[in-house]
């Protein structure tokens, strides 16, 4: 992937690139929509990345192209990028980290983080050029710093209001570790998860049903939950615990109630799995996992058919536990399973999404790798 980095950049621009710089996509073990929540979240980096190959200019252009289209953009960083496509991503973390700016840039990208799959692809490209930007503009940004000024791309220049869980992920992950992370606090650390010695891995089942964060679906989310603060007198959900449901069901209206319930319940679903790790109770860990996919099927209504078929079969196929992971709406759900259950699970995946006439489902596992970082 280095090598076809460089490769592409080549070819686009016609010279050398000074580097190539790269950061993984993230699987989220549990905690899914607590991050703009300022609740508690627990992802890890996987072993699929975006790679970018960079050079800075002699103006202020900045061009960015990739092997996903094979068209360059072009803007500069005067300007807040629009109508870019994919490179709303990478030009917006350019636009948000202008201040440090010392030139324009060249910049090629190469990907094997599947798309619109609920493995943070959008976060993999944010945190690539982020690290590498800070780099060449000498601007002295933290990894925790970088995250959350790729999270503001994100939110300000492609659209989508999301948290800063996926690039905290990208940029904090540790080897078989997973990230805990605080989003009031923003205080992290990893997690051991100890997958390797019980010959355990995560696999991925991707249903292939394309999400965007930037649809309304996860817009109306996040502003039931911001409603539901409200009326309960907190800035955050995050001021609220399980003993606050009564309140809540009193106060609410049943869809926000319902919505409320999951962020809380999820939050608290977090700490349970982090205890369970650490005392190395699986089959506690497996439980919460279903419990939080069905309160996301259930109570925040973001599952589709295809999850929920995806972790009826890996349970059936024999797995720890199974959820659907990402901002939902389609993308893959998790499975924490055997090593040698792999192939089972595969074709009871594809036998069982044929059966009721969906797409074939692509299946595989992730390893828990580091986050960002420069390859040469």
């Amino acid at each position: 992937m280095i090598e076809k980095a460089i490769a592409g950049f080549k070819a686009a621009f016609g010279y050398e690139p000074q580097g190539v710089w790269s950061a993984p996509g993230r699987a989220n073990l549990i905690g899914e929509h607590t991050d703009y929540n300022e609740g508690f979240v627990l992802p890890f980096g996987i072993d699929k990345r975006t790679y970018v190959a960079l050079a800075s200019r002699q103006d202020s252009t900045c061009r960015v192209s990739s092997d996903i289209d094979g068209k360059t953009y072009e803007t500069n960083l005067t300007s807040v990028p629009v109508n870019l496509d994919w490179a709303l991503y990478p030009l917006g973390v350019a636009w948000v980290m202008r201040e440090w700016a010392k030139s324009g840039f060249d910049a090629f990208f190469v990907s094997d983080v599947p798309v619109g799959s609920g493995l943070s692809s959008s976060a993999a490209i944010e945190c690539a050029i982020g690290v590498a930007l800070n780099e060449i503009w000498d601007a002295g940004r933290t990894r925790q710093e970088i995250a959350l000024l790729g999270q503001k791309a994100e939110n300000q220049v492609v659209g989508a209001p999301t948290g800063m869980m996926d690039q905290t992920a990208s940029m904090l992950a540790e080897k078989d570790s997973a990230v805990f992370l605080d989003c009031q606090t923003l205080e992290a650390r990893a997690i051991p998860l100890n997958l390797e010695p019980r010959n355990l891995v995560v696999a991925v089942m991707d249903t292939r049903v394309a999400h965007r964060h930037s649809d309304g679906g996860y817009r109306v989310r996040r502003e039931s939950c911001e409603r539901g603060a409200k009326t309960l007198g907190v800035s955050s959900l995050r001021g609220l615990t399980v003993q606050d449901l009564p309140r809540a069901e009193a106060e609410l209206d049943e869809v926000d109630f319902r919505r409320v319930r999951h962020v809380i319940t999820e939050n608290q679903r977090v700490l349970d799995s982090i205890e369970a790790l650490s005392e190395g109770d699986m089959e506690r860990f497996g439980e919460l996992l279903l419990a939080s996919h069905d309160s996301m099927a259930h109570d925040f209504e973001i599952s589709i058919e295809e999850l929920d078929v995806a972790v009826e079969v890996a349970m059936k196929t024999g797995a720890v536990g199974s959820r659907m992971t990402g901002g939902g709406f389609g993308g893959a759900a998790i499975a924490v399973i055997d090593k040698g259950l792999l192939p089972q699970l595969e074709k009871n995946c594809k036998e069982a999404f044929a059966a009721k006439g969906y797409g074939e489902p692509k299946v595989f596992a992730v390893v828990p790798s580091e986050g960002a970082r420069r390859e040469r």
